[in-house]
């Protein structure tokens, strides 16, 4: 069955980095583009990045071009979300998501932006 585990997430102060992951099982990895979307306490989920099977090509939501980098290593059946000058109003939940016929989603990894 398809899995999909994120981690890395964690507390780090405004302008920090911080690099999450999400390791992917139970699908052909290398076929198929994966997407990161986070949702804040009382907001709706939101997309964040696109990635695509090959990592050629990617695309971010306006907020976080310039500031974050989404990428991925087949071998490792790994997507990974580079996060710089992070701001507060990036403290979320991330989630990794896959449309492996229907729609996976990971269980989240917290981010929180606060000095």
């Amino acid at each position: 069955q398809v899995q999909l585990v994120e981690s890395g997430g964690g507390l780090v102060q405004p302008g920090g980095s911080l690099r999450i992951s999400c390791a992917a099982s139970g699908f052909t990895f290398s076929s198929y583009a994966m997407r990161w979307h986070r949702q804040a306490p009382g907001k709706e989920r939101e997309f964040v990045a696109f990635i695509t099977s090959s990592g050629g090509s990617t695309s971010y939501t306006d907020s976080v071009k310039g500031r974050f980098t989404i990428s991925r290593d087949n071998a490792k059946n790994t997507v990974y979300l580079q996060m710089n000058s992070l701001r507060p109003d990036d403290t979320a939940v991330y989630y990794c998501g896959a449309l492996v016929r229907s729609m996976y989603w990971g269980q989240g990894t917290q981010v929180t932006v606060s000095s």
